[in-house]
């Protein structure tokens, strides 16, 4: 994940090494992309898209780490999570949604160890207009939210970031122990 992860310090290390293997959720592909460089000393990112039966989503999952540590992230570490999704036109119209959204945050990262959660739930209504008010509206919500983890073991975070990505796209959650028939949505 890091250009030189030998060079990096072993927090970060450790922690980059959690993800590989984390039990992501299964409608979610991954991918690394360049992290930013400009926000900490160290830092890695990834990308995930969900696209299953017309629900689609795609987000950003980045690990910064500050060895002096900053006084706004209450550690060394901090996790930025980014989630867009398409959603249904009655959302626009339900003023409730983005408590509903941080609702689905807040239930991802119970029992992960974290803390100072901020973020914030946006709402673009798109209505379209003369040659083009046929079409539908389209509503589209997006999810930026940062925590600071408590462990290196990031595997409980970015499996809540995935978990996260699939409840915005409108898959709901497959009660634990329950396994999905294959080339079903839960």
């Amino acid at each position: 994940m890091a250009e030189d992860l030998d060079a990096a310090p072993a927090d970060f290390r450790a922690a980059l090494l959690s993800l590989r293997g984390a039990p992501t959720h299964r409608d979610v592909r991954l991918a690394e992309v360049p992290a930013p460089g400009r926000i900490a000393p160290y830092a890695a990112a990834v990308s995930g898209e969900l696209d299953v039966h017309g629900l689609e989503a795609s987000g950003r999952f980045v690990v910064l780490h500050d060895p002096d540590g900053q006084p706004a992230w209450e550690g060394t570490m901090r996790i930025i999570a980014l989630v867009k999704a398409v959603v249904e036109p009655e959302v626009g119209r339900d003023e409730l949604w983005g408590e509903v959204a941080w609702s689905w945050l807040s239930d991802a990262l119970a029992g992960v160890p974290h803390r100072a959660r901020g973020g914030t739930v946006t709402k673009v209504t798109s209505t379209s207009f003369g040659e083009l008010a046929e079409r539908p509206d389209e509503v589209t919500v997006e999810l930026r939210a940062s925590w600071t983890p408590t462990t290196t073991d990031l595997a409980p975070h970015i499996a809540a970031w995935t978990d996260l990505m699939a409840a915005c796209a409108g898959i709901p959650p497959t009660p634990e122990g329950v396994r999905p028939l294959p080339g079903r949505t839960a």
